[in-house]
C-alpha cells in the first residue's frame, strides 16, 4: 500500500509542474512592471546585488529539504485561489499609494497562493522556507536609511564620550577639532543590514529547525550589523582624530566596507554554528490519503489564483483610464525677490519655467500641475529628477525651516540645493503616508484641483565650502519668502475648468 502510494505521489508531479510553469509564466506577465523595477534596482544599487542570488538560494534550500518531500504529492486544491483576492487588494492599494515595494510584496504573496493552489498544505508547508526566503527578491527598506543614519550618529556620540575626544553632534553632523563629518545616506549602513538579514535568514532556515533559534539568529543578523556599522563610523572619526579627516577618508575606502561586514558575518556563523541543529529524517509514511491525479484540477488552481490576483492590476487599469491631462488656467509666473536678474520664462498650461540671477547664484523655477488622479509615484518621480535625487549619491531632505511647506533638498554628485513644495486639493501636502493617501483617495473618488509641485532648484558645479553653501541657503530662503499669498494663488490657477 505504501509503494502503491508513493507510486501515485510521483504520477501527480508532472501536471503539478506544468501547472506552476504555466500559472509562473502568467505571473511574469501581470506583473512584469514589478520584476522590471526590481531588477532595475538591483543592478543599479550595490546594496541589494545579493538579489541576483536570492532564487538559487531558494532553490538549495527545496533541494536541502529533499529527505523531508519524499514521498510527498501535489494536491491541487483551487479554493486556496481565493486567497488572491486580500493580495489584490492590498496590491491596488499599494499601487494608489505609488508604493512599489508594497506591489512587489503583494505580488510574491500572489506567487505564494499560486504554489498553495497547486501543490497543496502538506507540500506547500514542507516547502515553506524556500517560499519565503523569496521574499527577499524585493528591494525593500530604503525608508530604514534616515533611521540608520540617526542610530549611526548616535553611536559614534557614544564612542567619542567614552574615548574622551572632544566633539560636537548635531543631527548627523560630527565635528571634532580635526575636521567635520556627516553622516550620509551611504554611511548609514543599509547595504550591509540588507545583505546581512538576507543572509542570515539563508543561515537560519539552513541550520536551524526551531522557531526560536531561527528568530534569534535572525535578530542577531539585525542587530549586530547595525551596531557594527556604527562602530566602523566611529573608528573613521576616531582615526580622523588621530591622522586627519583626510588620512580617515582615505582609510574608510581602503579598509571598511565590504571587507570589514564580510568579517562581522563570518564572526556571525561561527557563533551560530555550535547551535546547529540536525535536519529533519524523511517521513515514515508518504502521503495520507489518495493522491488526486491527473492535470486538470492543478491546471485549474494554477488559472484561479492567477485570474484573481489579476484583479489589482484590473481594478488599477480602469482607475487609470480616468487620468486626464490637467485642463487648468496658464500657470502664472511667480515672484522673484528684490535684487534678482530674471532670465528666461518658460509659461504654459501645465508648466512654466522660470530661471533668474540671485545674489550671485543662478536658479530654476518650475511650477508643474499633474493629471487630476494622479498618483504620488510620479509626483515624487518628477521631483527626484528636478532636484538631482534620482542620481545623487548622498541626499538630505528636511523642512525648510520656518517655511511650511517647503523642504530642503540637498545632494551631492550632482551637487544641487533645492526648495520643493507640493500642493493636494490646493491645500498644502502632508508629507510620508499622509500625502500620499490624499492622492491615492482623489485617485479614486476624483477632485476639482490639479495637484502641483514647485521646485527652486540651483545646480552647482563641484562641491562647495560652507561659507557657499550659507550663501547660497540665504539666497534660497529669500526667494521663498518672496512667494507671499501662495495658496491663494495655488487655489486659483489650479482649478479644473
Amino acid at each position: 500500500m505504501q509503494m502503491m502510494q508513493v507510486t501515485g505521489a510521483r504520477a501527480t508531479w508532472r501536471p503539478a509542474v506544468l501547472a506552476v510553469a504555466v500559472g509562473v509564466a502568467a505571473w511574469v506577465a501581470l506583473f512584469w512592471t514589478e520584476c522590471q523595477a526590481a531588477v532595475s534596482v538591483w543592478i543599479a544599487s550595490t546594496a541589494y546585488g545579493h538579489c541576483f542570488l536570492v532564487i538559487p538560494m531558494a532553490v538549495y534550500l527545496a533541494w536541502d529539504r529533499r529527505a523531508a518531500l519524499a514521498g510527498l504529492a501535489p494536491r491541487p486544491t483551487p479554493a486556496f485561489a481565493l486567497l488572491a483576492l486580500p493580495v489584490a487588494a492590498v496590491w491596488l492599494l499599494a499601487e494608489r499609494l505609488g508604493i512599489m515595494e508594497g506591489r512587489q510584496l503583494a505580488a510574491i504573496a500572489a506567487a505564494e497562493v499560486l504554489a498553495l493552489s497547486v501543490f497543496g498544505w502538506q507540500l506547500t508547508r514542507a516547502l515553506a522556507a524556500p517560499l519565503a526566503f523569496l521574499v527577499f527578491l524585493v528591494p525593500f527598506g530604503a525608508f530604514f536609511t534616515p533611521w540608520l543614519q540617526s542610530i549611526t550618529a548616535r553611536i559614534t556620540e557614544i564612542g567619542l564620550t567614552i574615548l574622551h575626544i572632544p566633539h560636537y553632534v548635531d543631527s548627523l553632523i560630527i565635528e571634532i577639532p580635526e575636521g567635520t563629518f556627516f553622516v550620509a545616506e551611504a554611511c548609514a549602513g543599509l547595504r550591509f543590514l540588507i545583505a546581512a538579514l538576507a543572509f542570515g535568514a539563508f543561515f537560519a532556515l539552513l541550520n536551524f529547525r526551531s522557531p526560536g533559534r531561527r528568530i534569534a539568529f535572525v535578530a542577531a543578523s539585525v542587530v549586530i550589523p547595525i551596531l557594527a556599522n556604527g562602530l566602523r563610523a566611529l573608528g573613521i572619526v576616531v582615526l580622523g582624530h588621530v591622522l586627519g579627516s583626510a588620512e580617515a577618508g582615505a582609510a574608510d575606502h581602503l579598509i571598511y566596507g565590504w571587507v570589514f561586514f564580510s568579517i562581522v558575518m563570518l564572526l556571525l556563523v561561527a557563533a551560530g554554528m555550535p547551535f546547529r541543529e540536525a535536519p529533519a529524517g524523511p517521513r515514515a509514511v508518504a502521503v495520507a490519503g489518495r493522491p488526486r491525479g491527473g492535470g486538470g484540477p492543478a491546471m485549474l488552481a494554477a488559472v484561479l489564483a492567477v485570474t484573481v490576483a489579476a484583479m489589482g492590476p484590473a481594478g488599477a487599469l480602469g482607475l487609470n483610464q480616468l487620468v486626464v491631462p490637467p485642463d487648468v488656467a496658464e500657470l502664472p509666473s511667480l515672484a522673484w525677490p528684490s535684487g534678482c536678474v530674471p532670465g528666461s520664462d518658460t509659461p504654459g498650461p501645465a508648466l512654466r519655467v522660470q530661471t533668474a540671477m540671485c545674489q550671485g547664484v543662478a536658479f530654476t523655477m518650475v511650477a508643474q500641475a499633474f493629471p487630476v488622479r494622479s498618483r504620488s509615484d510620479g509626483i515624487l518621480r518628477e521631483r527626484r529628477i528636478r532636484t538631482g535625487e534620482d542620481q545623487a549619491e548622498d541626499v538630505s531632505v528636511r523642512p525648510l525651516t520656518g517655511a511650511a511647506p517647503w523642504l530642503s533638498a540637498s545632494t551631492t554628485d550632482p551637487t544641487r540645493v533645492s526648495a520643493v513644495a507640493t500642493w493636494i486639493d490646493a491645500l498644502p501636502a502632508r508629507g510620508g503616508i499622509g500625502g500620499r493617501l490624499q492622492l491615492a483617495r482623489d485617485s479614486v473618488l476624483g477632485t476639482d484641483h490639479a495637484p502641483l509641485l514647485i521646485t527652486i532648484t540651483t545646480n552647482l558645479p563641484a562641491r562647495p565650502g560652507q561659507a557657499e553653501l550659507e550663501r547660497i541657503d540665504g539666497a534660497l530662503a529669500r526667494v521663498v519668502a518672496a512667494q507671499v499669498d501662495l495658496d491663494a494663488w495655488v487655489e486659483r490657477v489650479t482649478r479644473v475648468r
